[in-house]
C-alpha cells in the first residue's frame, strides 16, 4: 500500500502543469527566481513528471500544482513544502532517496537534485510563463504566434547612438543591445589574432607564416575583405564547413552494432557535401537534393548520392523484432530531417504527444508516412544492402578512368593468356597415353602440369605457370564493373505501405490510419500527394516534402539555418538550442537580428558564402575576445554579444593543425575513399578481433585532412575522440568543449604526437639550419602564427641546453622542444 509520504513524493515528481498566471494571492517571483524555474527546473519535472495533479481532473492526494500558492497548500497529507525549514520538505526528503524513494524508476542525476533543493531554498519560485499543459498539445492561433513558428519579417535596422561602428546591419542589431543595456563593444582585435580567428572560421586550418607577413604587411583598407575572399574561394573552405554539416546528419562510414560491418561507398556522400559548398549550390537546391535527389526532375550523379543521407545512421542486421527495427529506422529518420533541418522534436512524440511542444503524436506519424516506402538499408547479407542501398552512377570525371581500366584489365588478360598457352604448348607433346587426351580439356590442365613438374617441365617454369594462373584467377574473379556505384535511398516502389499511428510506438498497437502531412502548427495547408505511376520507382512522396522544407515560406528552414552559421561563426547560435527552436528551446538573444538574417539569407539566393562574408566582416566579428570587467560581471555568458567568444579548436582542427605545424599535412589530395591513420595496438586491442575493419594507409595517404579518416563508429581515431569529435549515433547540433586528462596524456605521450614532433624537429632543422635560436623562432612562427619575442625564443634555447646538458642528443631536444610548442595554450585556442 502506498503511504502518505510516497504519494506526496509522487504528487511532486510526476506533475504536470497548467498555464500559469500571477494572483494576488500568489506573488510573482522575482526575475532571477523565475529565470531560474523556467530554466533549470521546469526541464527537469517536465522530463520526469506525468500528467497527475493539473486542475481538469480529479487531484491525486488532493495537491494542486497549477500555481504556487496551491503547491504551498498541501494536500490530504499536509504540507509539501516547508518555507521555514527548507531542507526539512518532504519533496527534498523523497528525491535524496532518503526515506522514499521518488521518482521511483530511478534516483535523479545528482546535478538536477541540487537544482530541485535550491530551488526549495530559494521558496519554490515560479513564473508567470505557461509551464506544461494538462491534456494533448494545443495547436491554436496562440501556438502559431509563437515565435519561431511565426513567418519571417525583414525588420527595421534599429537606430543607434555609435553609428560609426556600424559597418553592416549585423552590428546595428548588435549595437541596439549593447546599447540598452550600457554596455560598449569591445575593441577591435589585432591583425594576427584576427587572421587565424577568419582563417579557421572558413577553411579550418592556421595561416601559414607567409600569409600573416603579408597581411601585416598589407595597409589597404581591404586589405581584410581579400583574405575572406580568398579563404571563400580556397577548395578547403568546403572541408572545414562539410565538417558542420556531417556532425548534423550523422555521418559515420559504418554500422554499429555488433559487427559495426562498412557502408560501401559512403564516403561519396562526404565527397558531395564538400562539392556542393565549394560550388556554393543554394541550401535550397542542397535540401532537395539530400531528400529527394533521385525524385527531381533531373536526376544526376551527384543527386543520387545525396540522398546517402538516408543511409547515414545505425543499422542493426540481426535484429530481435525486425518490425520493431524498421521503425527504429524511420525514427531515425524522422529524427534527423525534424531537428535538423526545422528544428523540431518531431521524435519525441512517437510514442505520445508532445509533452512541451505542440505537436500531435498524428503528426509525428504523418511526418514519417513521407519516408515509410524506404527500404530498409539491407536484411543482413552484404548482397542485400547491394539490393537495397545500392544503385550505378555515371560520374563524369570517373567515366574515362573506367574505361582505362576496362582496357587495361582485358590486355593483362590477354597477355596472361598467352604466356599461359605458350607453357601448356610446351608440354602437350610431350604427354602420353590418356594424359594426353586429358589435356585437351582446360580444366585438366593444371593438375596435368603440376605432375610433371620437376621432369617434362623445370620447377621454374611449373612456378611461373602456377603464378601466371593465380593472377589471371584473381583478375577473373575482380573485373572492373562498368559503372561507379553510390550508396543512396531506394523505395519498395510506388505504392508505400499504410502509415498508422502507433500506441505507445508499439508497432503491434495500430490505431488511426494517417496520410502524409506537415506539422500542423506550421501549416493549415496539407500535401498535394503525386498520383502514382506504375513503373516508377517511388513514390514521389519525399519531393513534395523536399519542397515544403525547401519553401522560400517556410520560417523555420531559414531561422534555423541563418542559426547554424551564426553559431559557428561566433561560437554559439542566437539561439543556442540550434537545433530545437520549441517552447523548452533557448529563446533568440537577438530575436530582430535572426529574423533579418533568415530573410537576407533568401534574398541573396540561398547561398552560404554571401552569408558568411556578411558575418565575418561586421564590426561584431571583429571585436577582441579580451575580457572587460564591467560586462563580464553583468554578462557573463555574453549573451549581448559584447566581445567575441574565445575558443579551442575543434578536434578535427587540433590534428590538421598538428599536421600543417610539422609541415606534413597533405593538402593537394581531396575525395576518395577513406584514410586509415595509425590507431596504437593497445587501442585496437579492445576490439574483440583486434584491427578489424581498420585498414593501414601510406603515411602519405594518413597525412590528410581529417575530414577524410575512416569513422568506424565502435573505433574512433584517438586524437580526435579525445577532443570532442561529433558523437555520430544522432544528430549532433554542438560540440561542447571538455577538459580531460586524456588529452593532456594523448598530447604529451601519444604516439601520433611523439611522431609529428619527430617530423616537425627534422623539418625545422632543415629550414632553419643549425643554430638553435634560428630554429626556436621557426617552430614558434608555425605554432603561433607570430614573430616570437626575445624572451621566448631566449626560453626555448635554454630549455634546449638543459636537455643537451642531460646528455640528450641535439635532435631529440630539438624533438623534445616541438612536442612542447605543440602544447601551448596559444596553439590550442583562438582569440
Amino acid at each position: 500500500m502506498t503511504s502518505p509520504r510516497q504519494l506526496i513524493g509522487l504528487s511532486i515528481l510526476c506533475a504536470s502543469f497548467w498555464p500559469w498566471s500571477a494572483r494576488a494571492d500568489q506573488p510573482m517571483a522575482d526575475a532571477a527566481g523565475a529565470k531560474f524555474f523556467d530554466k533549470e527546473v521546469k526541464p527537469i519535472l517536465q522530463a520526469h513528471c506525468f500528467s497527475c495533479h493539473g486542475g481538469e481532473k480529479k487531484l491525486k492526494g488532493g495537491l494542486n500544482l497549477t500555481s504556487r500558492a496551491t503547491l504551498l497548500e498541501g494536500g490530504d497529507h499536509g504540507e509539501v513544502i516547508d518555507l521555514k525549514k527548507p531542507r526539512a520538505s518532504l519533496l527534498l526528503d523523497a528525491i535524496h532517496y532518503k526515506d522514499k524513494k521518488m521518482p521511483p524508476r530511478g534516483k535523479l542525476p545528482q546535478a538536477q537534485i541540487e537544482v530541485l533543493t535550491k530551488w526549495v531554498e530559494m521558496g519554490v519560485p515560479y513564473s508567470d510563463k505557461a509551464v506544461v499543459r494538462h491534456g494533448p498539445p494545443k495547436v491554436d492561433a496562440k501556438a502559431k504566434n509563437f515565435w519561431a513558428f511565426r513567418p519571417v519579417k525583414r525588420p527595421d535596422l534599429p537606430a543607434v547612438k555609435k553609428e560609426a561602428w556600424v559597418r553592416n546591419p549585423i552590428d546595428a542589431f548588435v549595437l541596439a543591445k549593447l546599447e540598452a543595456a550600457g554596455f560598449e563593444p569591445a575593441p577591435p582585435a589585432d591583425k594576427i589574432a584576427l587572421l587565424r580567428r577568419v582563417t579557421y572560421d572558413l577553411i579550418g586550418l592556421p595561416p601559414t607564416p607567409d600569409e600573416v607577413k603579408a597581411f601585416l604587411a598589407d595597409n589597404a583598407p581591404d586589405a581584410y575583405e581579400k583574405v575572406v575572399d580568398r579563404l571563400l574561394a580556397s577548395p578547403h573552405y568546403g572541408e572545414r564547413w562539410g565538417r558542420h554539416w556531417l556532425d548534423l546528419v550523422r555521418y559515420a562510414e559504418t554500422d554499429s552494432y555488433e559487427r559495426d560491418g562498412a557502408k560501401p561507398f559512403v564516403w561519396r556522400y562526404r565527397d558531395y557535401v564538400i562539392r556542393s559548398l565549394n560550388e556554393d549550390k543554394p541550401y535550397d537546391q542542397f535540401i532537395r537534393d539530400q531528400l529527394a535527389g533521385d525524385e527531381l526532375d533531373k536526376v544526376t550523379p551527384d543527386s543520387i548520392i545525396a540522398t546517402g543521407y538516408y543511409r547515414l545512421g545505425l543499422w542493426d542486421d540481426e535484429p530481435a523484432d525486425p518490425l520493431l527495427a524498421m521503425y527504429d529506422d524511420l525514427d531515425d529518420i524522422v529524427t534527423t530531417t525534424g531537428q535538423t533541418f526545422l528544428g523540431l522534436t518531431v521524435n519525441c512524440c512517437r510514442c505520445h504527444d508532445h509533452k512541451i511542444d505542440p505537436l500531435p503524436q498524428k503528426d509525428y506519424y504523418r511526418f514519417l508516412a513521407f519516408f515509410h516506402g524506404i527500404r530498409r538499408y539491407g536484411v543482413r547479407a552484404f548482397e542485400t544492402v547491394a539490393a537495397a542501398s545500392l544503385r550505378p552512377i555515371a560520374l563524369p570525371e570517373e567515366a574515362e578512368l573506367q574505361k582505362k581500366k576496362i582496357a587495361e584489365h582485358k590486355r593483362r588478360l590477354d597477355e596472361l593468356a598467352k604466356k599461359i598457352e605458350a607453357i601448356e604448348t610446351e608440354i602437350e607433346p610431350k604427354l602420353e597415353g590418356g594424359e594426353k587426351d586429358d589435356f585437351k580439356f582446360p580444366a585438366n590442365r593444371p593438375g596435368i602440369v603440376s605432375k610433371h613438374a620437376g621432369g617434362l617441365v623445370t620447377f621454374e617454369t611449373f612456378s611461373k605457370y602456377r603464378g601466371l594462373r593465380l593472377e589471371r584467377e584473381k583478375l577473373e574473379k575482380n573485373a572492373p564493373t562498368g559503372m561507379a556505384q553510390a550508396l543512396c535511398v531506394t523505395e519498395v516502389g510506388p505504392q508505400p505501405p499504410e502509415t498508422f499511428v502507433l500506441a505507445r510506438g508499439n508497432p503491434q498497437a495500430k490505431g488511426d490510419k494517417v496520410e502524409p502531412g506537415f506539422p500542423s502548427v506550421l501549416t493549415d495547408v496539407g500535401p498535394v500527394l503525386p498520383t502514382p505511376q506504375s513503373d516508377a520507382q517511388s513514390s514521389g512522396r519525399r519531393r513534395v516534402l523536399a519542397e515544403w522544407v525547401a519553401s522560400k515560406d517556410n520560417a523555420l528552414t531559414w531561422r534555423v539555418i541563418a542559426n547554424r552559421l551564426w553559431q559557428h561563426h561566433f561560437g554559439r547560435g542566437i539561439v543556442r538550442s540550434s537545433s530545437n527552436f520549441g517552447y523548452q528551446g533557448t529563446p533568440p538573444t537577438h530575436p530582430e537580428l535572426l529574423d533579418w538574417l533568415a530573410s537576407e539569407f533568401v534574398s541573396s539566393g540561398t547561398r552560404f558564402k554571401a552569408m558568411h562574408r556578411l558575418m565575418v566582416l561586421s564590426n561584431t566579428y571583429r571585436m577582441s575576445a579580451q575580457p572587460i570587467a564591467g560586462p563580464l560581471a553583468k554578462d557573463p555568458e555574453n549573451d549581448l554579444m559584447w566581445r567575441f567568444n574565445p575558443r579551442r579548436l575543434s578536434a578535427e582542427e587540433v590534428r590538421d593543425s598538428i599536421l600543417a605545424a610539422s609541415g606534413n599535412i597533405n593538402l593537394k589530395k581531396m575525395f576518395g575513399p577513406s584514410i586509415y591513420p595509425k590507431i596504437p595496438a593497445e587501442v585496437l586491442a579492445g576490439q574483440s578481433q583486434p584491427g578489424l575493419g581498420w585498414g593501414k594507409s601510406s603515411p602519405e595517404e594518413a597525412a590528410r585532412r581529417s575530414i577524410y579518416v575512416h569513422v568506424k563508429r565502435s573505433l574512433p581515431l584517438p586524437i580526435l575522440s579525445a577532443f570532442d569529435a561529433a558523437d555520430t549515433d544522432a544528430t549532433c547540433p554542438v560540440r561542447f568543449t571538455t577538459t580531460q586528462p586524456t588529452q593532456a596524456l594523448g598530447m604529451i605521450n601519444g604516439e601520433f604526437m611523439n611522431d609529428q614532433a619527430k617530423v616537425f624537429a627534422e623539418d625545422a632543422a632543415k629550414n632553419a639550419g643549425n643554430n638553435v635560436q634560428d630554429q626556436v623562432r621557426a617552430i614558434l612562427w608555425r605554432v603561433t602564427q607570430r614573430e616570437p619575442t626575445a624572451k621566448e625564443i631566449e626560453r626555448g634555447v635554454r630549455f634546449m641546453d638543459r636537455l643537451r646538458q642531460d646528455n640528450i642528443a641535439a635532435p631529440e631536444a630539438l624533438r623534445l622542444y616541438c612536442l612542447l610548442a605543440l602544447n601551448l595554450n596559444e596553439f590550442m585556442f583562438l582569440d
